[in-house]
């Protein structure tokens, strides 16, 4: 029995410019009491067709749950992420493009933590844009589009 429904599981070489694959920090910022209204605010003017996480990121939500013991919280990232248009996996595309990232990060001392190296990896493979508040980490990868949603939010 699948535990998310209605998330559509692609495997696609391309995608159109204006995509955009939503980090595992901003997904959480959506599942916060009062998430950011700037956030929600731009959020709500991108068409759902142009939203997309990955395996990884939901991953990594599903753990910080099972982490506090919360299902409530565990049923709620589920719900968020299923309201992506796509739920993106770790596929053959993102492998090609993974090995070598790795090693030429590696080779120039510019190692990335394994979840993100692979976000990063299935976002190269599809021409997405990476939304975070990790840009650091993420402009490490040669190529990838990274863009600050969080920036500017207010604690």
């Amino acid at each position: 029995m699948p535990r998310v429904v209605g998330v559509a599981i692609v495997r696609l070489l391309t995608w159109a410019d204006g995509m955009y694959c939503f980090d595992t920090d901003v997904l959480s910022a959506v599942l916060r009491r009062d998430p950011p209204l700037h956030l929600i605010r731009r959020l709500a003017q991108l068409p759902p067709t142009d939203q997309a996480t990955t395996t990884i990121n939901l991953g990594e939500l599903l753990y910080g749950a099972a982490k506090r013991g919360s299902e409530r919280l565990a049923r709620r990232a589920r719900e968020v992420v299923s309201s992506a248009a796509v739920v993106l996996p770790f596929d053959a595309d993102a492998a090609e493009v993974y090995g070598p990232l790795r090693a030429r990060l590696e080779r120039e001392g510019r190692r990335l933590d394994e979840p993100d190296l692979r976000i990063a990896s299935i976002a190269l493979s599809r021409g997405l844009v990476v939304v975070t508040g990790n840009v650091r980490h993420f402009a490490r990868v040669p190529g990838l589009e990274v863009e600050n949603w969080l920036a500017g939010e207010q604690r």
